[in-house]
């Protein structure tokens, strides 16, 4: 079969799914309407900017690197490099400099020593112009140490950690199984070259990198053993859940042993304790109310420039065509954390998101052929800050009798005050081999109490007792600031794989 029938069935598939998951969702449709149609208010706060792209050029981003001198690099889906100058002007045509061709898919991009480092679908490439002339000319195999067999397998790749490491996420084969060397694992890359299995588990990885405190994370995709997409925390040795790659243990004797078989049907809760390699979802992104395709991520850290949201996570998703930000901590030794709208009515759907020099954030991508809502085949934008501060939920965070929950303004504490005013359920996912799945396990578990800090900015909430191993969904509509205005998002998610002991 060849690459043109493979995408016509992927495409009609992804049709059928879209079509599926629309009205097996229907009762999730006030919800996700109410999500949807603050796009007019997100405007006031974080407006978008459209880049204007070269005339007859396609340019479909999928990946970014910041250089020295602020110029930003975009690695595209067709295989160049470009390199933009004049993207954090007020009304911005920024330059376009064609500075390689001839890759493949490019989705990890990072710079040293003016040099870039290409994750592309077949190897890791170091990519330099010697001669100065603001060309490439010299193309070197860092690492080809994983096999590339078809068009499906794709690659992520990382920025340099402290010690001069990358790391590149690695798709199943057709994003089912594991038919070349190492499909399904995350590598690691030393400065010197040297490449060795870092993870395996993986499915279909869609953007790898650190979160706000400089642990590696990848995002994984809905699908076999992923009923929802979601952030995962990696660390050497783990295992992220699909069984698919664990034929090529007999090739990474660093990893160990391969780990016991996850059972389908079980929970990830109960299977932690089975499989000890096994590393729960760190943040659940609830199926179509918070994206359908996770794709690239990155950190906010921009002194204050993007308004109340620093050392968080940004992601695009590409179905949905929309950004949504994520929080990690760690309990217990284990990641979790939460995740929140922010901002709708992106053209196109989303690979790859970068804060630029001066703290806007660049969102760039393609539909690639696929039904996304954005209704362009591939654009470049940049969301800013307005300078108006929203009434957000800016952050939950876990205590031993329930959260935290901190705003980016006063809540008003008569409301803020009274318990009815949360609205809070709870589900899980079946840990099974088929693709997507339920919500199960549900429960509205009632708010015991309420305190409000002195400032007015954290709600303190005691549940009556919490559950590993589910998702807790905020609904925070009835609650107003300390000035009578209603949240800009009403919803959040946290995931809970432990609970702090004090």
């Amino acid at each position: 079969m060849n690459y043109l029938q493979n995408s016509r069935i992927e495409m009609s598939f992804a049709c059928l799914i879209f079509l599926v998951g629309s009205l097996g969702s229907m009762v999730q449709a006030e919800e996700v309407g109410d999500r949807w149609g603050t796009e007019q208010r997100e405007r006031a706060y974080y407006p978008i900017v459209n880049v204007p792209l070269p005339k007859d050029v396609v340019i479909e981003v999928g990946a970014f690197a910041v250089l020295p001198d602020s110029r930003v690099a975009i690695g595209t889906r067709h295989g160049e490099i470009y390199l933009m100058s004049g993207i954090d002007d007020k009304k911005p045509n920024p330059s376009f400099d064609l500075f390689a061709t001839g890759l493949d898919e490019i989705f990890g991009l990072a710079y040293k020593d003016n040099t870039f480092y290409v994750t592309q679908s077949c190897e890791l490439t170091r990519v330099s112009d010697t001669n100065q002339d603001g060309k490439a000319d010299r193309f070197e195999t860092v690492s080809d140490a994983w096999g590339y067999a078809n068009y499906h397998e794709y690659a992520f790749g990382s920025k340099f950690d402290r010690d001069g490491n990358l790391f590149v996420a690695l798709g199943l084969s057709q994003s089912y199984e594991s038919n070349a060397l190492f499909r399904g694992f995350t590598m690691k890359v030393s400065p010197e070259g040297k490449s060795t299995a870092y993870s395996s588990g993986l499915r279909s990885p869609a953007g790898i990198g650190t979160d706000e405190h400089g642990a590696l994370f990848y995002v994984e995709s809905q699908g076999p053993w992923n009923c929802s997409c979601s952030l995962k925390a990696l660390s050497p040795g783990s295992f992220q859940g699909h069984p698919a790659s664990f034929n090529w243990y007999k090739n990474a004797p660093e990893l160990g042993p391969v780990p016991e078989m996850p059972k389908s049907g079980s929970r990830i809760v109960v299977e932690r304790e089975r499989v000890k390699e096994l590393v729960p979802y760190a943040v659940v992104f609830p199926y179509i109310r918070m994206g359908r395709s996770i794709t690239g991520f990155t950190v906010n850290q921009t002194k204050g420039k993007f308004g109340p949201f620093e050392n968080q996570l940004f992601l695009g998703d590409f179905t949905l065509s929309v950004i949504m930000r994520a929080t990690t901590e760690q309990v217990n030794g284990v990641w979790q954390g939460a995740c929140y709208p922010f901002r709708e009515g992106l053209s196109t759907g989303i690979l790859n998101v970068n804060f630029t020099p001066e703290g806007n954030l660049l969102c760039g991508g393609t539909n690639r052929g696929w039904p996304v809502r954005g209704i362009k085949p591939f654009a470049l934008e940049r969301l800013e800050w307005s300078g108006k501060m929203p009434f957000e939920i800016e952050r939950i965070t876990i205590e031993p009798s329930g959260f935290k929950i901190a705003f980016t303004k006063p809540v008003d504490k008569v409301l803020g005050s009274q318990p009815e005013t949360y609205k809070i359920a709870t589900f899980t996912h079946p840990y099974h081999g088929g693709y997507g799945g339920p919500e199960i396990e549900t429960s509205t578990p009632p708010v015991k109490s309420v305190s409000i800090s002195e400032d007015g900015m954290t709600a303190s909430l005691v549940l009556d007792g919490l559950t590993r191993g589910h998702v807790y969904d905020f609904d925070l509509n009835a609650l107003r600031s300390s000035d009578k205005e209603e949240l800009l998002h009403r919803k959040a998610y946290y995931t809970v794989n432990e609970i702090p002991l004090r």
